[in-house]
């Protein structure tokens, strides 16, 4: 039974807030730790927080020094990890209840140090919890594998379904990027070598077009993967311009999902 390190960001999430960590809680593999950072809220989160801590000792709860963004946040969690994998999950997503077990499983059969599954997209008003989802037929699927060429055309890992082995590649942070902190995280993994697999069974659910994510806006992401491509990964103007041609329509495929 390994131990997974569930990192979550949290910022002004009270109304998500509940559900979600309800879920990680709620998984079928039980030896976690759920690394929550709270990211300078001005709501009722921290004190949220501080009762499942009471409630559960898997809960570990910190507040940042200073606000400093989801990637930020993310990497004050991590710095915190005991587990042999580490996992993410926002504050307004959910996990279906056997999702480490399968993913462990997986990841264990196929040898790979970075996974990811297929996840269903629900409106922003879903106010149930994880156990009490029905499958909605709107599920973006998980490629079976990606390398670093693939990655650079198009970000084909959900934040809120991937782990990585800490056995295998030590802890790797973020780059404190404004955004897009994930998508750089995975695309260091692959550079270096290894590959990313997928289980194509959707275990995650992403809470779609509400307002305030990182991603409510896919428009507002083009210059920030310019950036990544230019900048983190060094790449030319012509090899940027075809990756950033290759995000935009990812953005506009899932949207119709």
């Amino acid at each position: 039974m390994p131990l997974v390190s569930v990192v979550m960001p949290v910022h002004n999430s009270a109304a998500t807030l509940g559900p979600s960590v309800r879920s990680v809680l709620a998984q079928t593999h039980t030896d976690l730790e759920l690394l929550i950072t709270d990211d300078a809220s001005s709501d009722d989160s921290m004190d949220l927080l501080r009762d499942f801590a009471r409630q559960d000792e898997r809960v570990l709860v910190k507040a940042a020094p200073e606000q400093g963004g989801a990637g930020r946040a993310r990497n004050l969690a991590m710095e915190r990890a005991k587990g042999d994998y580490v996992a993410f999950l926002d504050s307004d997503d959910l996990w279906l209840p056997a999702k480490l077990e399968r993913q462990i499983a997986f990841a264990k059969a196929g040898n790979a140090p970075l996974t990811y599954t297929s996840y269903y997209k629900m409106d922003a008003d879903y106010t149930g919890q994880a156990a009490d989802f029905v499958p909605n037929g709107r599920v973006v699927q998980a490629r079976p594998h990606v390398d670093y060429s693939a990655m650079l055309l198009r970000d084909y890992i959900g934040a809120l379904t991937a782990m990585y082995d800490r056995t295998v590649l030590g802890t790797r942070l973020m780059p404190e990027m404004a955004k897009r902190q994930d998508y750089a995280l995975w695309l260091s993994i692959l550079r270096d070598g290894f590959e990313a697999r997928g289980l194509t069974e959707p275990l995650a659910v992403y809470r779609a077009n509400r307002a305030g994510s990182l991603s409510s806006n896919r428009l507002s992401l083009i210059p920030y993967n310019w950036a990544l491509y230019r900048e983190h990964e060094h790449l030319s103007v012509l090899r940027s311009t075809r990756a950033l041609a290759g995000a935009v329509w990812q953005s506009l495929r899932n949207s119709r999902i």
